[in-house]
């Protein structure tokens, strides 16, 4: 039996009787396969190829780093240490990797802290140049680093800044910044105001609410923007170049292209310094793709 049920346009529909079987919706004609309707092959051989064709280059540099000098195996056997050995200590990689962490935590450190004050002023504050502030950020990402060389070379040579880390830490948070503030602002939009609102009735102050309330939910965001600024400073070469003259001053990316002769290559020695430079953001993005992958994407939701 069934019952007949008015709706406000003034059709009428017939809907089952309390006990009988629901009815199966229709599907309309045209309407794409389901996903669990395509075969597994289609789905694993894109993707197959394209790990085969992503990993080819690293198990390449692995091959070379591992493998005698002289040899044309294509199979890493016997393997040997004497590249590794070679340039973290004849070729002072062991500084350079030092350096390099140095840069890349101080980086992270600053990008982070500039980035959640910027982002929260943008997300919970409205100001007259709020707008143009935002289209002076989005803009700011089409100015290739080259162009900063210049007028970054003229202010840390006055502050006599030049062959110190700190001005390579400076560069790179100034680099960073644009889309770490773009990112956390649309983050925290994501925290409702109520919460900050009750923190106060309960007599705690806008920083304290803020710390205790705002600041663990944004936990996601906070690892995808100091990753990022990490990832991006620890690979950077321009600025650790032109900044930095001494040896005992530079960074991993400065020190790989000093294994490059203007005659010959030593490859086995090249490959690697570039396992130890892969090594360190590897485990890094291990460990923090899940926050990562949330972060990104949440950030990306309200701007």
């Amino acid at each position: 039996m069934t019952a007949l049920l008015t709706e406000k346009n003034g059709t009428a529909r017939r809907s089952s009787a309390p006990g009988s079987p629901p009815s199966s919706p229709r599907r309309r004609p045209g309407r794409e396969r389901a996903f669990d309707d395509v075969p597994r092959w289609q789905i694993y051989l894109p993707l197959g190829l394209y790990l085969l064709f992503t990993l080819i280059p690293f198990y390449w540099m692995l091959l070379f780093a591992v493998r005698p000098a002289g040899s044309t195996s294509l199979v890493p056997w016997p393997m040997t240490g004497a590249h590794f050995s070679k340039v973290w200590n004849e070729r002072s990689f062991a500084v350079f990797f030092q350096n390099s962490m140095i840069v890349g935590v101080a980086t992270l450190v600053a990008t982070t802290l500039v980035a959640l004050a910027g982002g929260y002023a943008l997300a919970r504050f409205d100001f007259k140049i709020k707008g143009a502030f935002m289209l002076a950020l989005l803009c700011s990402q089409f100015i290739p680093g080259a162009l900063m060389l210049v007028p970054l070379f003229e202010i840390f040579r006055n502050l006599q800044m030049i062959n110190s880390l700190g001005s390579v830490v400076i560069a790179e948070t100034v680099f960073q910044l644009p889309l770490s503030i773009i990112l956390i602002s649309g983050f925290i939009k994501n925290v409702p105001v109520s919460l900050e609102e009750a923190a106060w009735v309960d007599g705690c102050s806008r920083f304290t609410a803020f710390r205790t309330v705002v600041l663990p939910l944004l936990r996601p965001g906070l690892i995808a923007v100091g990753s990022f600024a990490f990832v991006h400073s620890w690979n950077h070469f321009l600025f650790a170049l032109m900044f930095l003259s001494e040896q005992d001053k530079q960074t991993i990316p400065v020190g790989l292209n000093t294994l490059i002769g203007a005659d010959s290559v030593d490859l086995g020695a090249l490959a690697a310094g570039g396992v130890i430079a892969a090594v360190p953001v590897v485990i890094v993005f291990a460990f923090i793709q899940k926050w990562l992958i949330t972060g990104f994407s949440a950030g990306a939701v309200k701007g």
